[in-house]
C-alpha cells in the first residue's frame, strides 16, 4: 500500500455570475500531482469545523501536507491586526491547527508550505510579521506576482539541514508571500534564509518527529526540477520510516 498523503483544503467563494457566493472546498492541483510523483496517495482534506471528523481523517493518513493560503489570524501570537494585514480566515487556522497537532501527537511527518510553513512557527509558539514592510531588514521582492514556475530570488541554506542535502549551498525559489517570520519557534532549527535575512525554512526533526516548513512553493516547481519534487519524495521516504517503526 502506498503512502497516504493528507493536503489540507481550504474555500474558495465564487465571485462570479453564477453561483455567487457558493463555497468550494479545493486545493491547488500541484500538491496533488507532486505526492503522485513521489509515489504516494495524495488524500485532499477538506476544510470542516467538524474537530472530531478532522482527527479522524489524520488517523487515516500517514502524513500531512499544510497547504498555503489566507494569512494566520494575529490573534493566534497576541497581536492586533496592522493597518496592511491581508485576509484572515480564523476557522481556518482552528483546521489547521488541530490537522497539525493530530499528525505530531501520532507521529506523522508533516510539510507545512507558505501559510502552512508561517502556521507551524505560530503554533509552536513563534511569530510573524503581518507584512514585509514592518521588517526594516527586507530589501529584495518576495512576492512576484505571476508565473508560478519562475524562480525570482536565491536562498542559501544552512549545513546539517535535510533542505541542504537536497538542494545544496544555494538555489533560487519562486516567491509568492508578503509575510515572515518575525521570531522562529522554540526547538526549530533554521533551514534557509534568503540574502536579505529573511526566514525561507524551518525544520524540527528527531527520532519520532518530522516537520518541516517552507515558505516558498516547491510544489509549484517541482514537475520541471528534479531538486524540487526531490522534497516531496523525502517526505514519501519519512513516512515509510515511521511506519516501519510503529
Amino acid at each position: 500500500m502506498k503512502p497516504v498523503i493528507g493536503i489540507s483544503g481550504s474555500i474558495l467563494i465564487n465571485k462570479g455570475n453564477a453561483f455567487c457566493g457558493y463555497r468550494k472546498s479545493y486545493v491547488n492541483q500541484d500538491y496533488v500531482e507532486s505526492v503522485l510523483r513521489a509515489g504516494g496517495i495524495p488524500f485532499i482534506i477538506p476544510f470542516n469545523e467538524d474537530m472530531q471528523a478532522t482527527k479522524e481523517m489524520v488517523d487515516k493518513v500517514d502524513g500531512i501536507i499544510l497547504s498555503g493560503g489566507h494569512d494566520v489570524d494575529p490573534k493566534n501570537y497576541n497581536e492586533e491586526p496592522l493597518l496592511k494585514i491581508g485576509e484572515i480566515f480564523p476557522e481556518r487556522d482552528v483546521f489547521d491547527m488541530t490537522l497539525y497537532r493530530c499528525a505530531v501527537e501520532s507521529k506523522k511527518p508533516v510539510l507545512g508550505i507558505c501559510r502552512g510553513f508561517q502556521i507551524i512557527n505560530v503554533i509552536e509558539g513563534g511569530n510573524l510579521y503581518q507584512d514585509l514592510s514592518y521588517a526594516d531588514f527586507v530589501t529584495i521582492k518576495h512576492n512576484q506576482g505571476d508565473n508560478p514556475t519562475q524562480s525570482t530570488h536565491s536562498v542559501k541554506l544552512e549545513d546539517g539541514t535535510v533542505l541542504k542535502t537536497i538542494l545544496g549551498e544555494k538555489t533560487r525559489v519562486n516567491s509568492f508571500h508578503h509575510q515572515i517570520i518575525k521570531e522562529v519557534a522554540d526547538g526549530f532549527k533554521i533551514v534557509a534564509k534568503s540574502p536579505d535575512g529573511v526566514v525561507e525554512s524551518i525544520q524540527k526533526i528527531t527520532d519520532d518527529m518530522f516537520v518541516m516548513g517552507i515558505q516558498w512553493h516547491p510544489e509549484m516547481l517541482s514537475k520541471n526540477r528534479s531538486e524540487m519534487q526531490e522534497i516531496f519524495n523525502v517526505l514519501i521516504k519519512k513516512v515509510i520510516e515511521f511506519k516501519k517503526l510503529k
